[in-house]
């Protein structure tokens, strides 16, 4: 007997010991795999829901990685659901990482080229290197975002002026600050209300009318997420207004193709993402300071069915925490599925 008690007061706790251990593992798992499984269920249901889910949902790809920790942790702990939680959790982010949207081709002979350019300077800092970048590239449309008093004096002067002697601006301080420049003509259009500016105009791109809108709503920062929803909805009102009409909605929109707000934008006006269109749908536009995967794309331009894109580029400019979205679009004279023989205003 006293030589058996050794024993089993050696193993028993070693026993309990693994059992605590699996135990911790398992609600470690649990507590994973309910908050990954909150943020999916609000994808899956077309919702943005309240905070910390829209924040959540800017950065759903990388959800991934607490949910393989938590399928490890699963496996550790020989937690046969949580492993099956952990393996639908997988499957239902590998299928909503999919680009968002169609990519169907623009019909009908080509009316122009354009290239776009779309940065948000970041309170007027990245102005001088916004300068640099338009010189460099030489867009025909630019939408600066955060573009200050200071930011629209700079490129209202000398070369630049001549080169875009047309522009539509909200003028104001700070971040309300937005600007439009084009070597297009172009006409006013009412603004798209919002605590920052996002004024809007109409091209006449070689006869045929382009509807500008830039877009720059507030981001989903806890206790706004109310706010950022109802201006994203502002920006889908835009976009439902005439979705017969040849546009361009570009800027910053604090949210990604995982949010339910802009892909109604995207239904609304049958738009389509240019970086989608061109293999980048998942190309980090935000934080610049990031390497790259990393970060989250909220920078967007997005085009109508007469818009085809052949070329996206993500540039990191100095000074400013977004990467500027260059892109080279075609203006054709019908969209996929349409008669018409030229956009609207034609």
């Amino acid at each position: 007997m006293t030589d058996e008690t050794p024993d089993a007061l050696r193993y028993e706790p070693e026993g309990a010991g693994r059992r605590r251990v699996h135990r911790t593992g398992a609600w470690a798992a649990a507590l994973l795999l309910a908050g990954v499984s909150v943020v999916a269920g609000c994808r899956a249901a077309d919702s943005d829901g309240i905070t910390p889910v829209p924040q959540l949902l800017a950065f759903l790809p990388w959800l991934t990685v607490p949910t393989v920790a938590a399928l490890l942790l699963a496996l550790l702990s020989r937690w046969r659901t949580g492993m099956l939680w952990s393996v639908v959790a997988l499957g239902a982010l590998a299928w909503y990482m999919e680009p968002y949207g169609t990519d169907s081709e623009a019909q009908g002979p080509p009316v122009s080229g354009m290239r776009v350019l779309s940065s948000n300077v970041e309170f007027g800092r990245g102005t001088d290197a916004l300068i640099d970048a338009i010189a460099r590239h030489e867009p025909d449309i630019v939408f600066a975002e955060e573009c200050d008093s200071a930011c629209q004096d700079a490129l209202g002067r000398s070369s630049l002026e001549a080169a875009y002697p047309y522009r539509q601006a909200v003028r104001a301080d700070g971040s309300e600050g937005s600007l439009i420049l084009s070597t297009f003509p172009l006409k006013a259009a009412p603004t798209v209300p919002g605590t920052m500016g996002m004024p809007g105009a109409t091209a006449d791109v070689r006869g045929h009318s382009v509807r500008l809108q830039l877009a720059h709503p507030m981001p989903p920062l806890p206790r706004q997420v109310g706010l950022w929803h109802r201006e994203l909805g502002r920006l889908r009102d835009f976009a439902a207004a005439d979705p017969g009409a040849a546009t361009i909605l570009a800027g910053d929109f604090n949210a990604t193709q995982d949010h339910a707000a802009f892909r109604h934008i995207l239904d609304a006006g049958a738009l389509r993402d240019a970086a989608r269109l061109t293999g980048h749908a998942r190309t980090p536009s935000w934080p610049s300071a990031a390497p790259p995967p990393l970060g989250t794309q909220i920078d967007h331009v997005l085009v109508s069915g007469e818009f085809s894109a052949d070329k996206t580029r993500f540039l990191k400019l100095r000074d400013t925490d977004h990467r500027a979205l260059l892109v080279d679009l075609t203006l054709h004279t019908s969209r996929p599925g349409s008669s018409r023989s030229s956009p609207s205003g034609d």
